[in-house]
């Protein structure tokens, strides 16, 4: 009988579950949203238990889709939203609080101290990461200061941290399993890349108890089994993968120079380094892409905090569209911006800027600007972001892109991935399947459960839907970034307190 895959995609705005045959076609999925929670302007936050019962009910409801069982599933990955924390309390299970997201801002402060105090090269050197409350370790140091009672109980070893990955194989293997991968590991401000552990040093500096942390394992492993109270039958999780290393993975971009990006909630662009970690000269972050037995390879990555969020922003805050596609559309309907440029800089600026007190702004409005050239602004500003990532790539060592390979929702766009070439310069490859997130942890987890024998058969399953090749008059592409510079400057540090 034939045997499948199934991945459980955990993103920002919603849970999927997908069913990937052994070609890496889907058979059939699931997909539910999840409330974002503001309890402050810049805070965001997950109910880390409606994420778990979002994540099982849409695990059951695509094998249902499927038309298959519990029985035709040979192994289960899982990927997920990298530096979202969760605390919970070992004994119970229970969340001691909210999960804190990666966009939230609510530690910069923190961040801020610890540049000051001069930690900035020694966290650098050891995570391959820039000091920003954008990582996990300020997220937990900001609740065991702000809740003592929960501080206490973390260095009695009754508090569990973990990333959003850690959280479900907690939860689905009925509490056995408390372990991470290297790739979420290294998002957290706190792993040493080089050495493949928590750093003590930097734990000391957060104030942060090791025994809160989980086991740190190979991307390619056995995390444990899905109960079977839940499936009806013991499933092995095979693999863990944060998402934007799950994506390079899918994009089957297994050697040095290969190149992503993925459009989602924000936009993540990362090039294989092979087993070398480069740290880069121009702000990118340095991080672990997998490790499969006793190899691990490295990533260089540029970070947007926001870009499909920004599509949403226009459906959900200003409701000028009512579906991502209207957008779209809108933009279709124009033939520029009409001088209009779109910053969405709603948790602040990412790479290169990592300005945390950045904000958003629409610049160059007059009373001939209508619903239509904002929806193209938007798109544009999703572009402008990406090639912001990659000029600085192009300026480090072994990151020559010649082509990237995009994914992610927002990658269907037609209108945007022809903007994203023309103002790159280079050729934008879009793959037949385009939700490469869930395939990558799918892959990793057939590669070690033996559904694919090797990184070479993986590869054959990749296919090209589309090549958005330059069109744009080079001058005319030159003159529309330089008014996105100018546009961002504006931006910068608005929050000045």
């Amino acid at each position: 009988m034939e045997k499948y895959v199934i991945t459980l995609d955990q993103g920002t705005t919603s849970s999927r579950a997908i069913v990937f045959d052994r070609y890496g076609n889907i058979k059939g999925s699931a997909k539910k949203e999840h409330r974002q929670i503001y309890p402050n302007p810049g805070w965001v936050e997950h109910d880390p238990g409606e994420i778990l019962a979002n994540q099982v009910e849409v695990l059951r409801g695509a094998i249902e889709n499927a038309g298959i069982s519990a029985d035709d599933i040979l192994a289960l990955g899982i990927t997920n939203q990298r530096e979202t924390i969760v605390l919970w309390d070992r004994n119970t299970g229970r969340p001691v609080y909210n999960a804190i997201v990666w966009q939230c801002r609510r530690t910069a402060d923190i961040c801020d101290r610890l540049m000051k105090e001069g930690a900035a090269d020694e966290i650098h050197r050891k995570t391959g990461l820039i000091i920003d409350a954008y990582f996990s370790g300020s997220k937990i140091k900001w609740i065991l200061d702000k809740f003592p009672d929960i501080r206490k109980e973390a260095e009695k070893g009754n508090i569990c941290a973990g990333t959003i990955d850690t959280w479900l194989i907690w939860n689905l293997t009925g509490r056995r399993v408390f372990a991470t991968d290297y790739s979420n590991a290294s998002r957290t401000m706190l792993f040493n890349i080089l050495e493949l552990k928590w750093d003590e040093d930097i734990l000391k500096m957060f104030g942060i108890p090791v025994s809160m942390l989980p086991e740190v394992r190979p991307s390619a492993s056995l995390f444990g089994l899905v109960e079977k109270s839940i499936l009806g039958r013991e499933i092995p999780i095979a693999s863990v993968m944060g998402d934007q290393q799950a994506s390079l993975f899918g994009q089957t971009c297994f050697e040095p120079g290969m190149a992503k990006n993925t459009y989602g909630t924000g936009c993540f662009l990362l090039a294989n380094t092979g087993n070398k970690a480069v740290f880069s000269r121009n702000k990118l972050l340095t991080t672990i892409a997998w490790g499969i037995g006793d190899r691990v390879d490295y990533a260089i990555e540029g970070s947007v905090f926001i870009a499909g969020s920004a599509i949403q922003w226009l459906r959900d805050g200003l409701k000028i569209i009512t579906t991502s596609r209207q957008c779209d559309e809108f933009a279709e309907s124009v033939e520029d911006t009409k001088g209009v440029y779109f910053v969405p800089a709603f948790t602040g600026l990412g790479t290169p800027y990592w300005d945390m007190y950045a904000r958003g702004a629409i610049f160059g409005l007059t009373s001939g600007v209508t619903r239509e050239h904002i929806a193209r602004a938007t798109l544009e500003a999703i572009a402008y972001q990406v090639k912001d990532l990659v000029e600085c790539m192009k300026e480090d060592a072994d990151c020559n892109l010649r082509l990237i390979k995009v994914d992610g929702g927002a990658s269907v766009s037609d209108i945007m991935m022809q903007f994203q070439a023309d103002i790159l310069r280079i050729n934008v490859v879009r793959p037949k399947v385009v939700e490469t997130t869930a395939l990558g942890a799918a892959f990793m987890a057939g590669l070690h459960t033996g559904m694919w024998s090797s990184l070479e058969d993986i590869s054959k399953t990749w296919a090209v839907d589309r090549i958005f090749e330059p069109g744009m008059d080079e001058q005319q592409s030159r003159k529309l970034y330089a008014g996105w510079k100018k546009a961002v400057e504006r931006t910068l540090r608005w929050i000045d307190d």
